[in-house]
């Protein structure tokens, strides 16, 4: 085949891509569909729309056991004449109902939309303490784990507090489904903020039988904070407790999963103190003899003096740093205390890792408990071996 041809013939092959349709021939343009980004749910009871609905004859058989709101993006509601920009309404809408089948709740959303609901891009799920006091969280998210449409990278969170108030936002132009979803990036800045759990490793939590954590959230003043941890029991699906924020810290440097966060204490004159982590690392070590188990914690770490409220100090004299490592391992032992009578004795709960130290280097021992394990773990000695070493003391000027 000449040269020439071969030219002609490329060019009519280009020319007919560029004038084929792209895209899917079965797609759907976004203004056609209702896009749920955010699930909230709590415990069961009507809406208040619901019960004007109801008090008109609009009723099916259920019963109340679970609230469910969706968050729909985008939301654009109509500006009325004359008035300014930002008198509009927010560019999401949160809609709300309640049943006992989340699958027939959504259902029941499509009588009252003129849009069908598509949840492709779901981006978190959050559920109430209150509703999990009452219901398993296999039971309440096994609807969104079969639905193919939603993805398995959606995100996981406990509220203190209605779930649906975290769905809520006073700031122009917020969506809170694609806040809280992006929230998850400040752990390089603290260790208050646990490593994310999705709706697909949700899965394998719930079908291990053991305890484990989700992040939890508080609402406030029209605003939202990532605050401690609430913990499921891996026998129920249950919630049992929480932990606060410090404890959530600890939990994170035990387990090793960050090195992020600050230490502070008070120095020999009472003023503050703060330690900013740079490095941490931790070893959890199994001992086991005859049918006792033991563990021996070690946890080391290196960071800089960041501030210090005694203005009589002299942060650079190796004297002074010691004495602030020795007051600084105190602190976290004593945290880490905490967290242990939290775990061992309020809420009997193995949640920091334990066990999988321990299924890691003695199969054996861990085959004999493991059916038993929170109830073993409560009893078992755990000891610290804690170091903290002040590398750094940041930058300051002297007269």
């Amino acid at each position: 085949m000449s040269s020439p041809r071969k030219l002609v013939l490329l060019t009519l092959f280009l020319s007919a891509i560029l004038v084929m349709p792209t895209g899917c021939w079965s797609s759907k343009e976004i203004e056609d569909v209702a896009l749920f980004t955010g699930i909230a749910l709590d415990k069961g009871q009507p809406a208040p729309i619901e019960k004007e609905f109801e008090s008109k004859g609009a009723t099916y058989s259920k019963r109340n056991k679970v609230m469910a709101t969706l968050q729909l993006v985008p939301f654009k509601s109509q500006k009325k004449q004359g008035k300014k920009q930002n008198d509009q309404k927010s560019t999401f809408l949160n809609i709300s109902g309640s049943g006992d089948s989340i699958l027939e709740i959504l259902r029941q959303f499509s009588i009252r939309l003129d849009r069908p609901l598509m949840g492709h891009h779901l981006k978190v799920i959050i559920i109430s303490v209150d509703l999990l006091r009452k219901q398993s969280i296999e039971q309440l998210t096994d609807f969104l784990l079969r639905d193919n449409e939603i993805r398995p990278s959606t995100l996981v969170y406990v509220s203190q507090g209605p779930a649906r108030e975290t769905l809520m936002s006073k700031k122009l132009n917020e969506v809170p489904s694609f806040h809280l979803s992006k929230a998850v990036r400040n752990r390089s800045r603290t260790s208050k903020v646990l490593k994310p759990i999705t709706l697909s490793r949700l899965d394998s939590l719930t079908h291990s039988k053991k305890s484990f954590v989700l992040q939890t959230l508080v609402t406030g003043g029209g605003e939202l904070e990532l605050s401690g941890a609430s913990i499921i029991n891996g026998s129920t699906g249950q919630w049992i407790g929480s932990l606060n924020q410090e404890n959530t810290e600890c939990l994170a440097w035990l387990s090793g999963d960050r090195n992020a966060g600050v230490i502070k204490t008070d120095d020999w004159n009472g003023e503050t103190i703060t330690y900013e982590i740079k490095s941490l690392r931790s070893k959890i070590t199994p001992q086991v003899k005859g049918d006792q188990i033991s563990f021996q914690v070690e946890i080391h770490t290196l960071g800089r003096l960041i501030e210090t409220w005694d203005e009589q100090s002299h942060p650079t004299t190796n004297d002074y740093a010691n004495a602030l490592d020795k007051r600084l391992e105190d602190k976290l032992a004593a945290m880490m205390e905490e967290l242990m009578v939290k775990l061992q004795s309020k809420y009997k709960s193995d949640v920091a890792g334990f066990g999988r130290r321990l299924a890691i280097e003695n199969p054996a021992a861990w085959k004999k408990v493991k059916e038993d394990w929170d109830n073993v773990f409560s009893r078992s000695e755990i000891t610290f071996a804690i170091k903290v070493r002040i590398n750094d003391f940041g930058s300051f000027t002297e007269d």
